[in-house]
């Protein structure tokens, strides 16, 4: 069995990796112009946000029609001609005001250090000190693309969420697992370290 590599002795790369993915994720957001028509804006979205209010709709996930967890409700006739006029769809509802994108990037900054202890953990079990740089790369590599992508998908099998947009989200995922794997290969303790 293979000496394993302790979390404790891989936090550069961790740390490193995550500030990376971080400086990558806001050019990627940022600056270049490939998520700019991923969300399009609604027909009427005065009146649509006016009558939102009015029905006093809060924070939350919507699903419309909604059938309130009645899988019963499915076979209702009434439910199955609301489906067939349309509109279907999910919304999201956020607090009124500006988003606090201090709050948001700091739990992006957290998620990004997950992931990165994650893969510190499972690329330390199957690695020993001194791994060549290709074997961490693929190993660590495999795991970042494995939790920054496939989370991903089922939002468009489930949600809805256009293919389009979740591809998109899948190649920044992969870029994001590449960069964390370059950083672990990177740093990665020596056979005497």
């Amino acid at each position: 069995m293979n000496e394993a590599v302790s979390i404790g002795s891989l936090w550069l790369p961790i740390v490193v990796s995550a500030v990376i993915v971080f400086v990558a994720s806001s050019i990627v957001w940022m600056v270049l112009p490939h998520h700019r028509n991923d969300w399009v804006k609604l027909p009427d979205e005065e009146g649509i946000m006016a009558a939102m209010r009015k029905a006093g709709v809060q924070p939350g996930q919507y699903a419309f029609p909604n059938c309130a967890g009645d899988m019963k409700e499915l076979k209702n006739p009434a439910y199955m001609a609301k489906l067939n006029q349309g509109p279907v769809g999910f919304l999201m509802v956020a607090p009124n005001g500006a988003k606090h994108m201090g709050s948001a990037l700091g739990q992006w900054f957290v998620y990004t250090l997950v992931i990165g202890v994650f893969v510190a953990y499972v690329t330390g079990r199957v690695l020993k000190p001194g791994s060549e740089y290709l074997s961490v790369f693929r190993v660590a590599g495999t795991v970042a693309i494995l939790c920054y992508t496939c989370a991903l998908i089922p939002n468009s099998i489930w949600k809805s969420y256009a293919w389009s947009k979740t591809f998109k989200e899948i190649v920044d995922g992969a870029v994001y697992g590449l960069l964390t794997a370059g950083t672990f290969a990177a740093f990665w303790p020596s056979a005497g370290a």
